[in-house]
């Protein structure tokens, strides 16, 4: 594993045990080169899933664009960085409990705007807004006034 600090290729494994979700490995490496220490995850790859853009283009799945969503909804918001991945974790998890290979993007929106309605209403709307790409602020109020039901 190349060291992200000097890029050095030869770095030692110290301590190697499972991630809290027990579907990853957590591995403390040491860089040999300016003595660095960081953390890698190893995690099992799974079948790789194409999502179905709105343009009908398909692209490869990536869990960053979700977390960068997420993130973006939970942006100043109270809520611990621990329970935002918990969310992002449920999310992926029912994105490949589907088990197709290709998703639309629409049907991950949903998903990702039901675990965010638990996770925290503001982060929620914030996301609905984008997702839904209100145009006015008609829009917003009646995707509030279904939220406050």
């Amino acid at each position: 594993m190349k060291c992200p600090y000097c890029g050095n290729p030869d770095t030692r494994v110290i301590d190697s045990r499972p991630a809290e979700d027990n579907s990853s490995i957590r591995r403390r490496r040491s860089c040999d080169e300016c003595g660095k220490r960081f953390t890698t995850y190893e995690k099992v790859e799974t079948i790789p899933l194409i999502v179905i853009k709105k343009d009908n283009n398909r692209e490869q799945y990536e869990r960053a664009k979700i977390e960068n969503g997420v993130l973006n909804a939970c942006y100043k918001r109270p809520v611990p960085a621990e329970e935002i991945q918990k969310t992002i974790d449920a999310i992926e998890l029912s994105i490949f409990n589907c088990e197709e290979k290709e998703i639309p993007s629409s049907e991950i929106g949903e998903i990702v705007m039901e675990n965010l309605k638990t996770l925290d209403p503001v982060a929620y709307v914030r996301f609905a807004s984008v997702y839904r790409e209100f145009k006015d602020a008609n829009t917003f109020m009646d995707e509030l006034k279904k939220f406050l039901r």
